[in-house]
């Protein structure tokens, strides 16, 4: 089973005040966004997908539960309340913020770059995802047909 490093960057920021160095307020990925991004990403691999979630509002939500219920192509195992050490995207995220101490950027644009940048050279190192996986102690292991 190959596992495959798929990443939603959300940058709509609403409400910035003049000469504000942060916005006003904050929009994060809506549940649509989560449906889509999963859609696309089936449609892209053409393969059962498993996911393995935190306990972030929108992965616990009702609507998510029911589209997850309405597509059998999609398994999703929920980790525990608070468990960041089984949380394999902890790795990633350590991974791709490692050596961005002393970065500078410009602007939120640069920024997201340069996150987007890292992300997708990990997505092209198969071994590195894996052993974000590893790293946590979780076993995956492919159930027979």
């Amino acid at each position: 089973m190959a596992l495959r490093l798929v990443y939603l960057i959300f940058l709509r920021l609403v409400g910035l005040l003049a000469g504000a160095a942060r916005p006003s307020k904050r929009i994060k990925p809506s549940k649509a966004d989560y449906m889509r991004l999963l859609c696309a990403v089936h449609a892209e691999l053409r393969a059962p997908l498993i996911l393995v979630w935190d306990n972030l509002n929108h992965h616990v939500s009702a609507a998510i539960r029911r589209f997850v219920d309405d597509h059998d192509w999609l398994t999703v195992v929920q980790l525990p309340s608070y468990a960041p050490e089984l949380n394999p995207a902890e790795g990633v995220w350590s991974h791709v913020k490692r050596g961005m101490g002393n970065l500078a950027a410009c602007g939120i644009d640069q920024l997201a770059g340069i996150v987007r940048s890292r992300l997708k050279s990990t997505q092209y190192r198969p071994a590195l995802i894996d052993a974000f996986v590893t790293e946590t102690g979780l076993v995956i292991q492919s159930q027979p047909p």
